[in-house]
C-alpha cells in the first residue's frame, strides 16, 4: 500500500455522485475528530432572492439536514453547528427571534428519527436555561430521545458566546474551589478550564468552517480553536450541502498542522 496515503476504496453508503467522487480523493486516516461550522449568510441568501430574511433561515434547515448526514456517513466523530449566539438576542428584530425559536423547535422535532437513523447523538452548549421554557423542554426531548446513540456526537450551539463561556468557566472554577477549602490552594491551569468549558465532551475542533465569506471567528469557540484550521467558503448556508462539507476536508487535508512548531520541511533545514 502506498506508505504516502492510504485511500478508502469502499465508499460509505448514502453518499451522492459528487460527495462520492470527493470522498474517494480524501485521506481517511486523517479525517477531522471534530469540525465545528460558522453558520451564515441566511440574510444574503434571501436578499439576493428579494426574499424576507427568515426565508433564508428556513431554507438553511436543508443545508443542516444534508451536512450532518454526510458528516454522519462517512464517521466524523463529532460536528458542532453555531446555531443562535448570545448577541442574536440584542441585535436581532424580536419577530426574528420568535421564528428562530420556534422553527428550532420544529426542527428538533422532525429530526429526531433521522438522528437515531445515522446513530447520531445530539448535545448542546450555551446557556440553554436562559432560552424559552418551550425550547427548553423540546431540546431536553431529542436529547434524551438521541442519547443511546453511539456514532457522531452533533452538538448546537445555542444562547452561546465564547467570552461568556470563559465567565461561567471561571465562575465555576472559583465557586468549586470556594466550597472546597477556599482560594488560596487553587492554581489554574490549562486542563483545569477545560474541564469547565461547556465543550468538555468533545475534542477542540480540527477544522472550523465559515460560509458567506466573512473572515471572523464572530466569539465561537475561541479557546478550542487555538490551533484549527480556519476554511471559508462564499457559499451561503442554504446553499451549503454535504459536498461543501467534503471539500472543506479535502482542503483541511492539504494544510500542514504546526501547533506552534516548525513545518516539517523546516525541520530538516
Amino acid at each position: 500500500m502506498d506508505s504516502e496515503v492510504a485511500l478508502h476504496t469502499s465508499l460509505p453508503a448514502g453518499l451522492d455522485r459528487k460527495e462520492s467522487e470527493i470522498y474517494s480523493q480524501l485521506d481517511t486516516g486523517r479525517l477531522p475528530r471534530h469540525i465545528a461550522i460558522i453558520m451564515d449568510g441566511n440574510g444574503r441568501w434571501a436578499r439576493q432572492r428579494h426574499l424576507p430574511r427568515i426565508a433564508g433561515h428556513r431554507a438553511g434547515v436543508e443545508s443542516v439536514r444534508s451536512t450532518v448526514e454526510t458528516a454522519a456517513r462517512i464517521h466524523l466523530p463529532a460536528l458542532t453547528l453555531y446555531a443562535f449566539s448570545s448577541e442574536n438576542w440584542k441585535k436581532r428584530p424580536a419577530t426574528e427571534v420568535d421564528f428562530l425559536m420556534r422553527l428550532l423547535r420544529r426542527y428538533l422535532k422532525a429530526e429526531v428519527p433521522t438522528l437515531n437513523k445515522n446513530n447520531i447523538r445530539l448535545e448542546y452548549i450555551g446557556r440553554r436555561h436562559e432560552l424559552p421554557e418551550a425550547v427548553q423542554e423540546r431540546m431536553a426531548w431529542a436529547q434524551e430521545a438521541t442519547a443511546k446513540n453511539s456514532g457522531m456526537v452533533l452538538t448546537l450551539a445555542l444562547n452561546y458566546g465564547a467570552r461568556m463561556e470563559l465567565v461561567d468557566a471561571f465562575t465555576a472554577i472559583v465557586n468549586a474551589a470556594a466550597n472546597n477549602g477556599g482560594l488560596n490552594h487553587l492554581k489554574i491551569d490549562e486542563e483545569l478550564i477545560d474541564q469547565h468549558l461547556y465543550t468538555r465532551h468533545l475534542p477542540d475542533p480540527d477544522l472550523v468552517v465559515r460560509t458567506s465569506g466573512e473572515m471572523r471567528l464572530s466569539n465561537f469557540l475561541l479557546w478550542q480553536v487555538a490551533y484549527a484550521e480556519i476554511y471559508v467558503t462564499p457559499t451561503h448556508w442554504p446553499d451549503f450541502r454535504g459536498r461543501h462539507l467534503l471539500e472543506a476536508i479535502a482542503e483541511y487535508q492539504t494544510r500542514e498542522r504546526r501547533y506552534g512548531g516548525l513545518g516539517e520541511a523546516q525541520a530538516h533545514t
